[in-house]
């Protein structure tokens, strides 16, 4: 299927050589001419709104045109995903790009694209730990001590995620494996029930990005015992590293910009090395900063680099897991 589509791109792209020779010549100055479309594949709210929204008003400020967010959820991404990937390579359609697509590649068996083969990367914008939190009534106050819990409670332990086949979820079973413990995964449609189950008592643990769940944690409504990352967060710098009890652990959500394969390389260029200076804006620094994320710096190779480790990453986890979509 894709790479009838990349012939009809081809085609397409041929004739509209034919008929503006000039449109995509190197060093054209003319990009962007018209608003460009950065499509987020979630739901409006969040960090990935706040993440595009802040890049888009820049590159908006910056490049003269406008960015306008698109939202276009569903499908655990791919809906959003698909609609870049079949898009023209003009650099008029963008993509919020995520762990959900590394997870995705290995996870989704049916998926209808080839996403290391039909997108381009463009830059890096951030990453995001997660952070293990747990009810406060639970007898637990370190990593070690809830891996102690539940051994000597086994079939008695319930963990929250956003979803099957989420970095939350697959966060919780890669700690699973490598801690010796079983839990029973709970899923939720999103975050937010999942983090309310887990204050009630209902649910004893989740896996969360710290964005959503580190004011909750401030608040004592959560304790959290653990910070996916091997560095401790900055918003909550008290909570250790999960790596400090469980060597080698680590995984994390992070985001970026892709656009259709075949985006000319100046176009390519031109994006990374302005979203690149957005992420060192004192103020855009400090709205990230303030979501418990981290800048993701570099150029669009060093991007493409990263999203294939993460695939990787991921990929292992998934087989480790045994889960597929169904």
């Amino acid at each position: 299927m894709i790479s009838k589509r990349r012939f009809l791109q081809s085609a397409a792209c041929a004739a509209a050589t034919l008929i503006a020779p000039r449109a995509f010549a190197i060093g054209n100055p003319s990009y962007p001419s018209r608003s460009v479309k950065w499509v987020v594949p979630y739901a409006p709210g969040g960090a990935t709104d706040v993440l595009s929204r802040l890049i888009c008003q820049r590159l908006s400020d910056r490049l003269g045109q406008t960015f306008v967010v698109e939202n276009k959820p569903g499908a655990g991404s791919n809906i959003g995903t698909q609609a870049v990937i079949t898009s023209a390579p003009d650099g008029y359609t963008l993509l919020l790009t995520s762990t959900a697509n590394a997870i995705n590649a290995s996870f989704d068996p049916a998926l209808p694209y080839d996403f290391a083969k039909d997108i381009t990367p463009v830059a890096g914008v951030a990453r995001i730990p997660l952070v293990l939190v747990v009810n406060n009534d639970l007898p637990v106050k370190s990593v070690a001590d809830f891996i102690a819990y539940a051994k000597a409670n086994p079939g008695k332990m319930s963990l929250a995620s956003s979803g099957i086949g989420t970095s939350l979820h697959l966060s919780g079973e890669l700690f699973k494996s490598m801690a010796g413990v079983q839990f029973t995964h709970v899923p939720y449609r999103g975050s937010a029930p999942g983090l309310t189950d887990v204050m009630s008592g209902q649910i004893q643990g989740m896996f969360d990005n710290v964005t959503s769940s580190f004011e909750l944690v401030r608040a004592g409504k959560l304790r959290a015992l653990g910070i996916t990352t091997r560095e401790r967060s900055e918003i909550l710098p008290d909570v250790p590293a999960i790596a400090d009890t469980l060597p080698g652990y680590e995984t994390s959500s992070f985001y970026g910009v892709g656009a259709p394969y075949d985006t000319p390389r100046e176009i390519v260029d031109l994006l990374n090395r302005e979203v690149d200076s957005a992420l060192s804006d004192a103020e855009i620094k400090a709205r990230i900063a303030e979501l418990g994320a981290i800048p993701l710096h570099g150029n669009a190779g060093e991007f493409g680099s990263m999203l294939a480790a993460e695939t990787d990453r991921w990929r292992k986890v998934v087989e480790l897991s045994g889960i597929k979509k169904e």
